[in-house]
């Protein structure tokens, strides 16, 4: 079986580790102002990977974590996925620079996909994820909203994948945003769909997480990897008990 991935997450909004209901930006739930020390906490518990946003960034553009990633990069040994207001080949460069494993671009990869390609020549596949995030619409298209969930690009979902699936490109993030923050369980409908419709891509479920049947499930149906946040912070879940899923 191919490699799986656990991804705990720590989303940063105004230096405070914070969870959105759904994507909305006010219905945020905060709890701590140290997200330096929560990355330790995670990497004590046995986790090899961390997924890091900056929501401020996601909205407004320009990444603001520069201080918390190095430090995080440098005191945990844990490799780091980041993003958040990544907009230029310049951004990722500075990311990677600053401790980055991988710098994960979505509003640019929606609506600048050329750009973005070209990113992917420069840097390699293994250094970029492309996070689409989604929802439904009144129709049940799968449309991919952008800017931190603030506005709707004019490309579904699935045109987009087709895209980038004969690019070169791995890693795929895809966040039901109607499951995010929720606790109502990966939308295991949607990344049975992307497995199969693109089977060369390595996606990362995102989106509802609550315990080890959802790791396993994602894995079960072809998931690379999944992403964590809530739950862990809430003590729904051990990264102990969430990264044991990566071997079985």
């Amino acid at each position: 079986m191919a490699e799986f991935t656990v991804y705990p997450a720590i989303d940063v909004r105004e230096g405070n580790v914070v969870r959105l209901h759904k994507g909305d930006y006010a219905k945020e739930t905060r709890y701590t102002d140290d997200p330096v020390a929560v990355a330790q906490s995670y990497a004590r518990g046995g986790a090899r990977w961390l997924h890091l946003v900056d929501l401020d960034a996601a909205r407004a553009g320009g990444y603001t974590l520069w201080t918390q990633l190095e430090e995080m990069a440098t005191s945990t040994g844990l490799q780091i996925q980041t993003g958040g207001g990544v907009r230029a080949g310049d951004d990722v460069q500075r990311l990677l620079d600053a401790g980055a494993t991988r710098v994960v671009v979505g509003s640019m990869a929606v609506r600048e996909p050329d750009t973005v390609l070209g990113w992917l020549e420069r840097f390699g596949p293994d250094q970029l994820t492309v996070a689409l995030d989604t929802r439904t619409d009144e129709e049940g298209v799968w449309v991919l909203p952008v800017s931190g969930w603030t506005s709707v690009a004019d490309l579904d979902l699935p045109t987009m994948l087709a895209r980038y699936a004969a690019s070169g490109l791995q890693h795929v993030l895809c966040t039901d945003i109607s499951r995010d923050g929720t606790f109502a369980g990966p939308n295991l409908n949607l990344y049975t769909f992307l497995t199969r419709s693109s089977p060369v891509l390595r996606f990362q479920a995102s989106g509802g997480a609550r315990d080890v049947a959802d790791i396993r499930s994602c894995r079960k149906i072809g998931c690379a990897g999944i992403i964590v946040g809530k739950a862990l912070l809430e003590s729904r879940l051990t990264v102990t008990d969430a990264v044991e899923e990566e071997s079985v």
